[in-house]
């Protein structure tokens, strides 16, 4: 469910980024002198390279979903910057976009947290094993010369 989330969110953000692009062009707006062109580069840079972003990170899980195994070290990693980048997009959306806005990021960043809890690394017990660990040395006793 999370892949699929991800998949539709990083379409999203490119359509975004290049709507506020289309607009910034057409009004040939700048923002403290910087040239207009430059900025609708960047725009459609930065949609591109964060649709990418959750493009990758949708795939990643939908591989992990599919193996039906805990994640690796990489996708934990893009997995946990994903879930903070939402968690700050989040408390961001509240003032600028509203509530509907940060109720979608918080869903979002529930599933990536759920996924990442889901596939927690299992340790197996070693009652289930039959061990019982390694012994312990003596206590008070000296150790004994090798």
């Amino acid at each position: 469910m999370a892949a699929l989330v991800l998949l539709v969110e990083a379409v999203g953000i490119v359509v975004l980024n290049g709507v506020m692009a289309t607009f910034v062009d057409a009004q040939r707006m700048s923002l403290d002198g910087l040239d207009p062109d430059v900025m609708v580069t960047a725009t459609w840079g930065l949609g591109i390279g964060t649709g990418l972003l959750l493009a990758l990170c949708g795939v990643l899980l939908l591989v992990v979903a599919v193996r039906d195994r805990a994640p690796g070290r990489l996708t934990r990693i893009l997995l946990i910057g994903l879930a903070v980048l939402h968690g700050v997009l989040g408390a961001l959306t509240v003032g600028l976009v509203g509530w509907t806005a940060f109720a979608w990021m918080m869903v979002v960043l529930g599933l990536i947290v759920a996924s990442l809890i889901a596939y927690g690394q299992e340790r197996p017990s070693r009652e289930a094993d039959g061990e019982d660990g390694p012994a312990a040395p003596p206590v008070g006793g000296a150790a004994s010369p090798a």
